[in-house]
């Protein structure tokens, strides 16, 4: 059997030792002064410690020098081996210029020997402004705070007055000879300091030389320049410095329009009019733009190429031509300069007009298959393999979706409804004629507004094939909705909230369906999906031109707006896109199938592991 353990010693339960505890040796206190376990010794500032300490204090000891803590160091105390005067005790000592400051602390022998905390911190001091040695020691010692005060508010100015350039060369002197002085000694010493005031001014030519050369290559654009500054698609029009870089670079020549709307001021308020006659004089000037691409860019000015399938396919073939003609220049890889080709391109059509989401996935395709391409590939099996790709997305991702959208959707068609559309879909449009070739009975309410008028050139085409059509504008959807038993509707692209981003118009028949509690369809392929959330129509849009909502087609009679860019007052604002949310979609038809709206994440998850949906 084991041996009986030791009784525990009995601890008095109203006894408690708090924090550090080391038993030996009692310290004796003063009878006046407060024990330093319970509350901590004052910390007094560097001035106010000469009102504290006694007229006459020995100088301390060797073991008591003063110790910079800047990084900790168990032989800091080498920085200063000769005892010290307590006037130069109490001068700050600059740590980690740049990193917030030095931190000086030390105790001395007072009154009943209470150590006394002495804390002085310095807010923002750069190291190479001052440095102190032994032959800074002044005689008095309420002297020398009031000269470092001095010294950091000069320093300050001078930051202040000091360029970025200037400012960052001073940065990274600053962290070399922090890395050299910790791996050395793992404190910043005085050798470290003059070594950072010396790497200073190579640092400063460098940086102003590379402003110098970027500045040259602003003044004077080159083809170069144009494809490694592509403006984005997204470009916040209200910064004033990106809209003067891009418009040096623009092809395009656009003019602000002078009545500009304030909540729209980061989208593209151009006047319209000028810029196709100014594109077509330049036809024959403009090198680095393929004459098919700039083609189409003309198509998207005029307003002659328009949906969202239909600009992406002419934008797809365009690129397809290009690349037909495209040579490598020497000393350059297909790859780099294909891709810097391309981005070029998207520039202009950027210009010309702003990309849909769905162009937007379609470069991001071609780009990632550019990026694939195996460096064993010749130049004409190169182009080859990408003409195919492009071939072979049109057909799947378009073409072959819409007949699987469409296979998916006449399903929900029964004899006896009346179907409503808003606008022209061609996806829609496919559903409808799909329907009447299998025989079924329904009618079909086109609503369309103004300024586009888009659904009187689906009425036409539906009418000519025999269906039984009604058509209204926008301002009578509420009339009519009581009749209504299926909505139809396209998209230009799916958001990953649900969020469904398409003709402007869209938002209000989907919320009048929804309050009359008539199921809405929306039809989009799968490519226009995107991961981007938007709440709302402002953030991210495209503005029409302002001059058609002055005008009615067919009355000349009504011109009460002609003159209205002369009113200082009056803003006309045309919208081309707005955003449905989720709550008034019912379900989305795809060529993954019928989803709900909740489940958009997944077809945008399934895409990316596709690895750019091909």
């Amino acid at each position: 059997m084991d041996a009986r353990r030791p009784p525990r010693a009995v601890i008095d339960p109203k006894v408690r030792t708090v924090g550090f505890f080391t038993p030996p040796d009692p310290i004796q206190f003063d009878s006046n002064s407060l024990s330093p376990v319970m509350i901590p010794p004052p910390c007094h500032s560097s001035e106010n410690l000469d009102l504290h300490s006694p007229p006459s204090v020995t100088p301390p000891s060797g073991d008591e020098s003063v110790s910079v803590t800047g990084s900790y160091n168990g032989s800091s105390s080498e920085l200063f081996p000769a005892p010290m005067s307590p006037a130069l005790s109490q001068k700050i000592v600059a740590g980690d210029g740049g990193v917030g400051g030095g931190i000086v602390a030390s105790s001395f022998p007072r009154g009943g020997g209470v150590p006394v905390c002495k804390l002085t911190t310095v807010s923002v001091v750069n190291t190479d402004s001052f440095a102190f040695d032994e032959r800074d020691k002044p005689n008095k010692g309420g002297g020398s705070s009031m000269e470092v005060k001095d010294q950091a508010m000069n320093s300050k100015q001078k930051n202040e007055k000091s360029s970025k350039a200037e400012r960052r060369a001073l940065q990274e002197a600053q962290r070399a000879a922090k890395a050299e002085g910790n791996k050395a000694t793992g404190t910043v010493t005085s050798g470290n300091l003059k070594s950072a005031k010396a790497t200073k001014p190579p640092q400063k030519v460098d940086n102003t030389s590379v402003a110098a050369s970027e500045k040259k290559g602003v003044d004077r654009p080159s083809e170069k320049d144009r494809k490694k500054d592509v403006p984005h698609p997204r470009m916040q029009y209200d910064d004033k410095s990106r809209v003067e870089k891009a418009k040096r670079r623009a092809v395009v020549n656009h003019t602000e329009s002078r009545n500009r709307v304030e909540l729209f001021r980061h989208l593209p308020q151009y006047e319209h009019g000028s810029q196709l006659p100014d594109l077509e004089a330049k036809f024959f000037q403009l090198e680095p733009v393929h004459p098919s691409v700039y083609k189409v860019g003309l198509q998207y000015l005029s307003g002659d190429i328009s949906g969202g399938n239909a600009r992406c396919i002419a934008m797809l073939q365009a690129f397809q031509d290009a690349i037909k003609d495209y040579t490598v220049p020497p000393e350059k890889t297909l790859v780099r300069d294909l891709t810097a080709k391309i981005s070029s391109y998207v520039s202009f059509l950027i210009e010309c007009r702003p990309l849909s989401i769905s162009m937007g996935n379609a470069i991001r395709f071609l780009k990632s298959q550019i990026a694939k391409l195996p460096l064993t590939l010749s130049e004409s099996e190169s182009k080859t393999s990408l003409q195919s790709d492009i071939e072979r997305f049109i057909y799947e991702k378009i073409i072959l979706a819409d007949k699987v959208i469409v296979e998916h959707a006449v399903t929900k068609i029964r004899d006896g409804d009346v179907l409503l559309t808003y606008g022209s879909s061609s996806a829609v449009e496919m559903i409808l004629l799909r329907a009447h070739e299998l025989g079924k009975q329904f009618q079909v309410v086109v609503v369309d507004s103004r300024p586009s008028l888009k659904g009187k050139l689906l009425l036409r085409r539906l009418v000519e094939k025999g269906l039984t059509c009604t058509y209204t504008h926008i301002n009578a959807v509420s009339f009519i909705m009581h009749e209504v038993t299926r909505v139809f509707l396209g998209a230009s692209s799916v958001l990953s909230n649900g969020t469904v981003y398409s003709g402007v118009g869209t938002a209000s028949v989907a919320m009048v369906a929804h309050a009359f509690h008539v199921p809405v369809i929306v039809c989009c392929e799968a490519f226009k999906f995107h991961e981007r959330v938007q709440l709302d129509s402002i953030c991210s849009n495209e503005l029409g031109d302002p001059d058609v909502i002055s005008k009615v087609s067919g009355r000349g009679d009504v011109n009460h707006l002609d003159a209205w860019a002369n009113a200082e007052n009056l803003q006309l604002l045309n919208l081309i896109y707005d955003a449905t949310p989720s709550d008034y979609v019912s379900i989305i038809v795809t060529d993954y199938g019928m989803i709900p709206p909740t489940s958009v994440p997944v077809v945008v998850r399934e895409y990316s592991r596709e690895q750019v949906w091909i």
